[in-house]
This record gives structure tokens, C-alpha cells and sequence, in this order.
């Protein structure tokens, strides 16, 4: 009755309206795509892309043209998104490190406790088998209620069965046995029918994890598989695209020292049909986000929900001469974000404020009204989203602490520290060996393409140290080693200290020896 009453009594018609509206915002659906670059989108830009479904929520919600992950990797992205931390609090920075549900709270198990359902479908990478003998009383469930990936869609093969692919149509390996075939080169499609697909599998599960709780407040991390490598798509999704249309960047000569070894043979030809694959795999995930949005507004929910796009990293499409993330350019760690909330926000809006992924967990529970998950270290960007501010931050942080990279940037320069103690790792290898310390300094706004470094150009001398001071503040600050920074090192090599993960039990399968464990001398 109170807000019935305030909404009569509003002066401004639509300022109340939307008041009110907000008020009833209590589903929440987070969509976590896999390497999905936001030029590869339609809402951003691209033309050639066919993304219909990202598109018509860009145009009903908020898209953030400047928004930025804090690593380009899935396992320390995925960790830092779900808790409001960066990756050195989470200390889940390396591709296998376990989550450590001990020491870190994500936003499901704070919503379940006030009383949410929570369900996460798709891919987690909490990498919980490298402690799976620890867990007294079986592996955590990190507040998700329901836990629906890749066993359970292997298990729903098995009892339905797949349509059998013809002997016509040639489909990708199921052991991959050089590296163009693992990127997929020739554009193939997986073995399966879109009615049998992983992808497919995970969005009617979603769409059905929302008609069966739709009386009831819920969290959902639907989070698809694709685009990721190996680019997968449907059997009907083949020669969608055709591969003499793809665009192929050009890169610089700054580019050829940090090419892993694996890029070079490439030919255009095989380059090609690496973006064919990888369009037509995002517009088979543009499908399947489809039935997901469709599942909301089919159920009535479209004016009491949250819906948030987002990727958890980036992906290069042979920007910089490679594909892959793992680096601090623009296109691994520049992401697509969008925000709709019912008509709480208008819509249709661009803007080009300065957003952090561990901005997202705040920004829920302020728009939800919930109490503050703590400790955070984002910060809620609503003000943003309801048009009272049009800034949100000066400074953004990105960490890509496998290879010991760390980047500061603002809207005009950009700064990355890497200590270069060792040649590229998880198997994307320069052949040249340790770089040594190496700075980089990019002026964004003449050059957005990063072809120029300009850390050694002593006209820029200032820029650098200021750009360079930023980044250790934010380690001295935010590091949870902080205090045991010894303070006899340079600033190059109090970064070097902080840029070295102190993830424990990092390993790359069940039987391998741990590595990369940080052990303080």
C-alpha cells in the first residue's frame, strides 16, 4: 500500500514509474559467455556478425562501451566476477588453481542466504578436482542450489541417444592431433545436431530452471561454452559464414617478439576459417541466448528481473598476429557488458564510463536492494545505469598473473608491467626465451590498435611513472601480501614481487605434479 501510495503521489510521472518498477526488480540472470569478443557483436559494431538476441537486449538495456575483465583467463575471471575481488584477493589466478570456497564468499551463496534460489548452468572452472580427496562431504556446491555442466549433459546423451551425422558431412576430430586442427582451420562443425548439442542442452535447462521458479526469487549464472576454442557449432550452423569474408588485422612489427610459436605456420587460408568457425560459434550461442531471454519474458518476468551480458574475457582474431586471450591488449581485456533491469534504466543507452568486473557484485545487490557482500573491491556502477553519473571510474585493472602481466588503464593510456622471468606458459611459448622486465605504454586515443609502445620514448617519461605509480598503489592497496612487501626492492621490483601468484595446489590434471606454488624467500 505505502508504494502504491508513493507512485500516486509522484511528481514526476516517470521518475516515479520507474521508482516503482525497480522496486519489483528480484530475479536476477547473469549471461556469462566464453571468450566472446565485443567486436563480435552486432550491438558493438560489426556488421557482418549476426547476434539478434545480444542486439535486442542492447537496445531494451544499457551497453557499457568501456568495460574491462581483471583477467584474461576463464578460472581467475569467473573467480573475481563471482566475488567482487581482483584475482590476487581471490588468489585464484592460474588456469587450474581451485577456487577456495574456505576464503572467499561468491554473490550465490550471499543470495542464497537471504533467501534466493540459485542454479549455475554451463561452465563453472572452480577446478575443484585438484583437492577432490580433501572434501570430507563431497565438493562444495559455492551457494549454487542446482549445478547443472558437462557431466549432466553427458548423462542426457547417454539415456537419449544422438542422431546419427551422415558420412557426407565431416565433422571435427574428437582427438585433434595438430594445432590447426585444434583452432578448427577448416571450419567444421562438431557431431552433433543442434537438437543434440552441449549448448543447446544448457539453454533449455536454463529456460526450464526459469519456468519452474518463476514464483520465486531467483540467481542464474548461465554461462555457455561457446565461443571459445574449438568454435563449436551444430551440424546446421556449417558454411553460415564464408571464409574469404573474414576480416584478417594486420598487427605491427612490435607484434613478432611475442607470437607464440604456435600462430606462425598459419596460412591465411587457415586464419580464415579460424573466424569463420569462431563467428559461426557465437551465433549459434546468440541462438541459444535466445531461448533464455525468451524463457524470461515467456514467464512474465521481464519487469521483475536483472539480465546481465557479459564475457569473461576477450579473444584476439589475429589482432597482434594470434589467437588467444592471455594478454593486456584491448581485445582480450576490453569486454562486452549489458544491463537491463526491467524499466528501471532507460532504454538504449551507450555509454562510455570506466567499468571493472568486480564492479558487477556490487552492482547486483544495489539494485536489489540486498546488503553489501563484503569484503568487496568493486564498486556499484547503478548511478551510472539510472543516468545520475556519467564517470564511474578514472583507473581499471587487469592481471594475467601466468605469465606475470599487470596492466593499469585509463581512457587516454594504458600501462603494463611484466616481469619477463620466464617465456610465455600454458603452452603458448615464444621460442625466444625470458624478455627480462619489460614496460609497455600505449596512448589509446591515437593509437587504439596498441601498435606503438611508447615506455621507452623519454617524451613520455612522466605519463609512464605516473601510469606505473598507479598500478603499485593499486598492489599496496588491494594485495592481501601486502604487508610483507619488502620495502629495500625498486618500484620494478616491488612489482615483480607482487606479479608472482601465490596460488596453492595449481595443477593441470588430477595425476600432475603442483606447480607455479609461491613459496616467500
Amino acid at each position: 500500500m505505502i508504494k502504491r501510495a508513493l507512485c500516486l503521489l509522484a511528481v514526476t510521472p516517470l521518475a516515479w514509474s520507474q521508482y516503482c518498477t525497480a522496486a519489483k526488480i528480484r530475479n536476477v540472470v547473469v549471461i556469462l559467455a566464453d571468450d566472446h569478443a565485443r567486436k563480435v557483436t552486432g550491438a558493438y559494431g560489426n556488421r557482418l556478425i549476426r547476434t539478434p538476441n545480444i542486439d535486442r537486449l542492447a537496445k531494451e538495456g544499457v551497453l557499457f562501451e568501456r568495460a574491462y575483465c581483471n583477467s584474461p583467463i576463464s578460472s581467475a575471471s569467473r573467480a573475481s566476477l563471482l566475488t567482487g575481488k581482483y584475482p590476487h584477493t581471490t588468489v585464484s589466478n592460474l588456469l587450474f588453481t581451485p577456487f577456495d570456497d574456505d576464503k572467499n564468499e561468491t554473490i550465490a551463496e550471499h543470495l542464497r542466504k537471504q533467501g534466493m534460489e540459485t542454479a549455475l548452468i554451463g561452465k563453472t572452472h572452480f577446478n575443484n578436482f585438484v583437492w577432490w580427496d580433501i572434501y570430507k562431504n563431497g565438493l562444495p556446491d559455492h551457494g549454487f542450489n542446482t549445478t547443472i555442466e558437462n557431466a549432466q549433459y553427458q548423462e542426457y546423451i547417454r539415456e537419449k541417444g544422438k542422431k546419427a551425422i551422415p558420412d557426407s558431412i565431416e565433422t571435427y576430430p574428437k582427438k585433434p592431433s595438430s594445432i590447426p586442427e585444434q583452432l578448427n582451420t577448416r571450419y567444421l562443425p562438431e557431431a552433433s545436431y543442434d537438437a543434440d548439442a552441449q549448448g543447446t542442452f544448457f539453454a533449455n535447462r536454463a529456460a526450464g530452471f526459469i519456468a519452474g521458479h518463476k514464483d520465486k526469487p531467483f540467481f542464474l549464472w548461465y554461462a555457455p561454452h561457446e565461443p571459445h576454442q574449438p568454435y563449436a557449432f551444430p551440424v546446421e550452423y556449417r558454411n553460415k559464414y564464408d571464409p574469404e569474408d573474414m576480416p584478417l588485422p594486420e598487427g605491427s612489427d612490435e607484434d613478432d617478439r611475442w607470437i607464440p610459436e604456435q600462430f606462425r605456420g598459419l596460412t591465411d587460408e587457415q586464419r580464415q576459417g579460424i573466424i569463420a568457425s569462431y563467428y559461426t560459434s557465437t551465433e549459434y550461442m546468440d541462438k541459444n541466448i535466445g531461448i533464455v531471454l525468451d524463457a524470461i519474458r515467456e514467464n512474465g518476468l521481464e519487469d521483475n528481473t536483472l539480465i546481465i551480458y557479459i564475457s569473461d574475457n576477450g579473444y584476439l582474431l589475429y589482432e597482434h598476429r594470434r589467437f588467444e586471450k592471455h594478454t593486456m591488449w584491448e581485445e582480450a581485456t576490453r569486454q562486452p557488458l549489458i544491463v537491463k533491469a526491467g524499466n528501471r534504466f532507460e532504454k538504449g543507452v551507450r555509454t562510455d564510463a570506466l567499468v571493472e568486473y568486480v564492479d558487477i557484485v556490487p552492482t547486483i545487490l544495489n539494485i536489489l536492494g540486498k546488503k553489501p557482500l563484503k569484503p568487496v573491491q568493486g564498486k556499484s556502477f547503478l548511478p551510472v545505469l539510472e543516468g545520475k553519473k556519467t564517470e564511474h571510474k578514472k583507473n581499471i585493472y587487469s592481471f594475467y598473473l601466468e605469465d606475470n602481466f599487470a596492466m593499469v588503464a585509463n581512457k587516454r593510456w594504458k600501462y603494463i608491467f611484466h616481469t619477463g622471468n620466464r617465456d610465455l606458459g600454458i603452452g603458448y611459448a615464444t621460442g625466444y626465451g625470458p624478455a627480462g622486465i619489460t614496460h609497455f605504454l600505449y596512448n589509446l586515443d591515437n593509437d587504439p590498435g596498441e601498435t606503438t609502445n611508447l615506455a621507452k620514448h623519454p617524451e613520455y617519461e612522466k605519463q609512464f611513472r605516473e601510469m606505473q605509480q598507479l598500478l603499485l598503489q593499486h598492489f599496496i592497496e588491494n594485495h592481501p601480501d601486502a604487508a610483507n612487501l619488502p620495502r629495500q626492492l625498486t618500484d620494478e621490483g616491488k612489482l615483480a614481487w607482487f606479479c608472482e601468484p601465490r596460488d596453492i595446489g595449481a595443477i593441470p590434471s588430477p595425476d600432475a605434479i603442483p606447480v607455479r606454488i609461491f613459496t616467500p624467500k
